[in-house]
């Protein structure tokens, strides 16, 4: 079988699940991602889960579209395009059968992936045991070892710290000040300044903590939990960046491209 034969299923529609449907899809294996019907995604300029609302989601050139039923999904590479179906059990992979499974939900444990799944499964940060849950698990900490692959045992706990934009972590991240009705008045892309308001939650008025362009922001009109992350700005108000695939993603979509090229191109 060729390489480009390979079918990959994706679990998952976020930044990082993204980041690795992009790269493999550029280097042309078949893929498909899966998803919840009502995903709640942070940093949407670069998810491929916006799809599910919007029906149709572009990243950097590879553009996502959503399938209703695994039928179709054919047809949408015939297109030269990334199929996406909601599918919160992954029936799909039954149907499929995929040569790869890459669990990228990102959930810090594991949702019922095993390792039988397919003739290589791989589990995307902690929460995952190589050997017994997944073949293999690529490192998603932001550390020197970003990206590595483990064939024993289990990638390093999350640190929780969001990823350092000119020095700055937690102060450029928006969090709920209270649980309800989130409702923005601004959105991805927009410059903002120190104490702007940036949505509401009821009563509770939601203010950029530093002065920058909104870089990520969750979908108004979603309710949410006290104290989530609903947003972040990012200082160097370099409004591309709000749809350029991370640094950090791109490592680990490598790992799993690595992960891919160890198993079958040997």
């Amino acid at each position: 079988m060729r390489l480009t034969e390979l079918v990959v299923l994706i679990k998952g529609g976020g930044e990082v699940a993204s980041a690795v449907a992009h790269r493999l899809f550029r280097a042309h294996f078949r893929v498909c991602l899966t998803e919840i019907s009502h995903p709640i995604a942070v940093t949407r300029g670069v998810t491929f889960a916006e799809a599910v609302y919007d029906g149709e989601k572009e990243i950097e050139g590879v553009v996502a579209e959503l399938v209703k039923s695994p039928s179709e999904i054919p047809s949408v590479w015939e297109k030269n395009k990334l199929p996406i179906i909601v599918d919160p059990e992954v029936k799909t992979r039954d149907i499929l059968r995929p040569d790869i499974l890459v669990d990228a939900i990102m959930a810090k444990r594991n949702l019922g992936t095993k390792i039988t799944d397919a003739p290589l499964v791989i589990g995307l940060g902690p929460g995952f045991q190589a050997g017994k849950d997944v073949h293999l698990v690529v490192e998603t900490n932001n550390s020197e070892s970003l990206g590595k692959l483990i064939f024993e045992g289990e990638a390093e706990k999350d640190s929780g710290v969001p990823i350092p934009i000119m020095g700055l972590t937690f102060e450029r991240v928006l969090h709920a000040p209270q649980g309800g009705l989130f409702l923005a008045n601004k959105d991805i892309g927009e410059v903002v300044t120190a104490g702007e308001v940036v949505a509401k939650i009821g009563t509770r008025e939601v203010k950029a903590p530093i002065g920058g362009v909104i870089r990520a922001l969750i979908r108004s009109g979603i309710r949410v939990e006290k104290g989530v992350k609903l947003g972040e700005i990012d200082p160097t108000g370099n409004i591309a960046y709000c749809y350029a695939i991370r640094a950090k993603m791109r490592a680990i979509a490598g790992g799993v491209l690595e992960a891919i090229l160890t198993r079958f191109n040997a």
